[in-house]
């Protein structure tokens, strides 16, 4: 499997990437080893599994630079957290 994910910090700055082990790229975050979320703490908010990487790259290029993807994205993650309170 193939993941694009969203980490998000506490200033509320979201990093989008993708990956074929989420627990050890994850990882790798958490132990400063990518250079733009070494300094700050980073917290998983969401992601979505593909089985082929092309399609996973696809998406990861939508939410990183297509505005429109990134800010759908933003609402429904802001929707979800309004679900649980």
């Amino acid at each position: 499997m193939h993941y694009v994910y969203v980490l998000e910090n506490q200033d509320g700055l979201l990093y989008v990437g993708s990956t074929n082990d989420l627990r050890r790229r994850l990882s790798e975050h958490i132990k400063g080893k990518s250079k733009f979320t070494r300094k700050h703490k980073w917290t998983l908010i969401y992601y979505e599994a593909y089985r082929a990487e092309g399609d996973a790259r696809r998406r990861e290029h939508q939410l990183k630079y297509r505005g429109y993807a990134k800010s759908k994205l933003r609402q429904r993650l802001s929707e979800s957290r309004q679900d649980q309170t």
